[in-house]
């Protein structure tokens, strides 16, 4: 598995065009995340993205040596659509925040990404740029050593936890045709049933009116307002001195 792992298509050299020049790497690569926004990662095969060129199969191994390679070019690709600010350009608060939102909307335009993250090394250029940003802005604020990459993971997993759970949503609202009010509206009488088990919920259920609220309204809100906590708590934990714990120990 390791080995899988490393083999990388950013450590092999790319080939020169003049074998193929009517297909270029970045032409397969557009189309493959067309593919996959379209269709999801079950809908992408080397096979599907020939006929979408209109290219055999000799036009793309050429470019690209297999499928694997392929989804390491299509993740650097929608990375590219994460914008980091540079550190002399705003507060790291803000830039967090930039990053945090944009990251997040990247995974939302494209929910396929969230089950590929990790499954290879991210060292593409533009995960690299995103890289070098993330550092320079963190280390300006004060950050040092791992707890750079301890705050990074934090902010990565706020965003992807928040849009696994509102692409899930997205998916199923969208294959039941049916707004959201409907699907809540079935599983009220069970809930009904339930609350003399469960009082604290079901007094905090009516008193907000769940069954009226737009989901998406609301996810949205939920991810604002964590990623707003977990900055709050960053800062005053620097502000503190660092106060003893896992990121201070590990340095």
């Amino acid at each position: 598995m390791a080995d899988l792992y490393f083999d990388s298509v950013w450590l092999r050299p790319s080939r020169a065009r003049s074998g193929q020049p009517s297909l270029s790497r970045e032409q397969i690569v557009r189309a493959a995340v067309e593919l996959l926004d379209a269709e999801g990662a079950a809908g992408l095969s080397m096979r599907r993205l020939g006929a979408k060129l209109d290219a055999g199969a000799t036009s793309l191994y050429w470019h690209v040596a297999n499928k694997d390679d392929l989804l390491e070019l299509v993740v650097d690709e929608v990375m590219g659509e994460i914008y980091v600010p540079e550190a002399g350009d705003t507060g790291w608060r803000t830039g967090i925040t930039i990053l945090a939102d944009a990251t997040r909307t990247m995974l939302l335009r494209h929910p396929w990404m969230i089950s590929l993250l990790g499954a290879k090394p991210t060292i593409g250029p533009n995960a690299m740029r995103n890289g070098e940003r993330i550092v320079a802005l963190l280390s300006a604020a004060g950050f040092e050593g791992f707890e750079i990459s301890y705050v990074s993971s934090m902010i990565n997993a706020h965003a992807i936890g928040s849009t696994t759970i509102q692409s899930a949503t997205r998916a199923v609202l969208k294959n039941s045709g049916r707004p959201a009010a409907d699907l809540v509206a079935e599983i009220e009488p069970y809930l009904e049933q339930l609350g003399p088990d469960h009082p604290h919920y079901d007094e905090w259920r009516r008193a907000n009116s769940v069954a009226a609220v737009d989901p998406e309204r609301v996810l949205d809100e939920s991810f604002s307002f964590g990623l707003e906590r977990l900055l709050d708590g960053l800062e005053q934990w620097l502000s503190a001195g660092r106060p003893a714990g896992p990121a201070k120990n590990a340095a």
